[in-house]
This record gives structure tokens, C-alpha cells and sequence, in this order.
């Protein structure tokens, strides 16, 4: 990583210089009354990217991937584990789904409002529609802390997996399914 302030804040930054995009989600967490942990650093839209990050901030940032169907009409946001392999099958039999695939830049822009490397659950927020379906791995639900990106993949936060769960995801009306995804880096 390029640049990473080794800093870490709590709450907004207060600095004028943000996007509308990231401005928009710490607006909503205040105004949820969720507090969280900030650190900022040069784009990360990698998990690998993020490792670093993830030392200093002491949470496993979620990989996030934005799926859909074969014929583009059910789109699916998978938060995952960050070190777990995904496995198109695996998936897809859990949710009755065959023929999974990564959604494109277009949907993702105009469901969820942001753009590759951007994504995370916070960007359900954008999803006033719910056109998006939240499937999360089982084993998010378990940890204490939650890592994702405040739609912009140059800050990385720190929040409660309980404030996601019981504060975040009831206002903006996304009901996760979830799976469990194997630990295992083959296939499955």
C-alpha cells in the first residue's frame, strides 16, 4: 500500500475533501447513532490490499462480492470472510441460484451506488429499491467487530457487528440469508 495514516480516528473525518459518496455514509451512521473506528489509506480494492490495514485497525476486513444471476434479474451482495476462497457451486447451491457471476460496473454504479473496490454492505443504503439480496456468511455474524469501506476504498471502518446487524441492516430493510462458505481453498 502506498500511503496509510497509521492514525486511527474516531468518527468522521473532519476534513472537507471527501466524496458526497463516503460523506453520505458517515451522515447515516451518525444519524443511526453507530460509532466506528476510521483509518485512512491509499485505494485498497483488494483484500490483499487491506492487510495492513486490518493489523492496525485489529478487525478482518469483509470481502465483498457483487453477484448475479445468468440473466441479470436477481443481483446478490456476498460478504464474506477476506482469507475464505469463493466457490461459484458452493453458493449457489445454498441459495437456489445456478449460474452465478460478478455483476458488472453498470449494475453495481446504478444498484448500490458505488464502483468495484467500493463495495461493501454499507452500500444498501443506495439500495432503496432492494433489488440487491444480502447473503452473508455465517461466521460474520459470530465476530465482534466488523471491517468494510464506507463506499470509497481509500478509508476502512471498524463497527459492531451487532450495529450492522440490529441498527444498519433494519433501516435500510436488508434481510441477509445466510450461508456457510468452506474454509477450504479448493474446491469444495
Amino acid at each position: 500500500m502506498e500511503f496509510i495514516d497509521r492514525q486511527i480516528y474516531q468518527g468522521r473525518p473532519t476534513d472537507s475533501e471527501r466524496s458526497a459518496r463516503e460523506v453520505a455514509v458517515y451522515d447515516l451512521l451518525d444519524r443511526l447513532g453507530i460509532t466506528y473506528e476510521r483509518l485512512d489509506h491509499s485505494t485498497a480494492a483488494t483484500i490483499a490490499d487491506c492487510e495492513e490495514v486490518e493489523a492496525l485497525l485489529g478487525v478482518e476486513i469483509c470481502k465483498n462480492l457483487f453477484l448475479c444471476n445468468r440473466q441479470k434479474t436477481c443481483f446478490y451482495l456476498l460478504v464474506m470472510p477476506g482469507r475464505k476462497a469463493f466457490h461459484t457451486k458452493e453458493l449457489s447451491s445454498q441459495i437456489g441460484s445456478a449460474r452465478l457471476s460478478f455483476a458488472g460496473p453498470l449494475e453495481m454504479e446504478e444498484l448500490l451506488g458505488v464502483t468495484p473496490g467500493s463495495v461493501s454492505i454499507l452500500a444498501l443504503m443506495n439500495d432503496l429499491q432492494h433489488r440487491v439480496q444480502l447473503l452473508v456468511d455465517r461466521e460474520i455474524q459470530q465476530e465482534p467487530w466488523f471491517g468494510c469501506h464506507p463506499c470509497l476504498n481509500t478509508s476502512s471502518l471498524k463497527i459492531r457487528t451487532e450495529d450492522i446487524f440490529q441498527i444498519f441492516l433494519p433501516h435500510t430493510g436488508h434481510q441477509p440469508i445466510f450461508v456457510t462458505l468452506s474454509d477450504d481453498m479448493s474446491n469444495p
